[in-house]
């Protein structure tokens, strides 16, 4: 029998909170940051030897690092989004939605940014694919993995439930990682767009950004069947010699 007031077996101590600083979620910090170094470095290490493949190679082994971070806290890629429609027709709709804001947005901008920023001289970043139909394959394969999957897992679920995370209980935690995930995703595009693309691509990725807090934690698939139809459209501009633009 236990006795009144005798305790017996081993105590567990409660669970200690997650550590914060200041209110803020200093283990939600960290996670940002771990993935931010991971893009940039691995990005800028590999623009030394390819222009191509800096992109897909930093958000690809970004994607393994933020695997392990998630899975450290009891999380998946699903909790942020990443779910198989309920009704895959609502998802195509949605999808042509997020198409018609994707273009919408980087008209308007661009149009407005023309005004006061020259845009930066064509690259030729991919190269003369007119024509060549293995090229052409190769980006396919690229924009439907680190494009329309990889940077909108990233730049928007990630980053910005990480950083929202961070920002706990602040009045405007939500329309502030929604801005500075854009910023970042403006940034990514600097080095080969110039400051006129970077602004451009970061009013892109708000607007992509707005509609995931919307709408698009419950379900990624419109944002990955948008963000890689339009980068579809534009290689296979290229592709038929119609646009050679970066």
């Amino acid at each position: 029998m236990t006795q009144t007031g005798h305790k017996t077996g081993p105590q567990t101590a409660p669970a200690a909170p997650a550590a914060k600083v200041s209110g803020f979620d200093r283990g939600a910090l960290f996670d940002l940051l771990i993935i931010l170094v991971t893009l940039v470095v691995v990005k800028q290490t590999v623009l030394l030897f390819s222009v191509v493949w800096g992109g897909p190679a930093s958000t690809t082994s970004t994607m393994i690092v933020g695997t392990y971070l998630l899975r450290r806290r009891g999380l998946g890629w699903a909790d942020l989004g990443m779910k198989k429609p309920d009704s895959w027709l609502k998802a195509v709709l949605w999808a042509a939605v997020v198409i018609f804001l994707i273009l919408l947005t980087g008209g308007l901008v661009a149009a407005g940014v023309d005004l006061f920023i020259e845009r930066a001289p064509r690259t030729n970043r991919f190269g003369d694919i007119e024509g060549d139909v293995a090229a052409f394959a190769m980006y396919l394969v690229i924009i439907w993995t680190h494009t329309a999957f990889f940077e909108e897992l990233l730049f928007r679920a990630f980053i910005i439930n990480r950083l929202e995370a961070f920002l706990g209980d602040m009045k405007w935690a939500t329309p502030m990682a929604v801005v500075l995930a854009a910023v970042f995703f403006g940034y990514r595009h600097y080095y080969y767009q110039g400051v006129h693309g970077a602004i451009v691509t970061g009013c892109i990725g708000l607007t992509l950004g707005i509609y995931y807090v919307r709408r698009g934690r419950h379900n990624l698939w419109p944002m990955f069947l948008a963000h890689g139809f339009v980068n579809t459209l534009g290689f296979t501009f290229r592709f038929l010699g119609i646009d050679d633009s970066d």
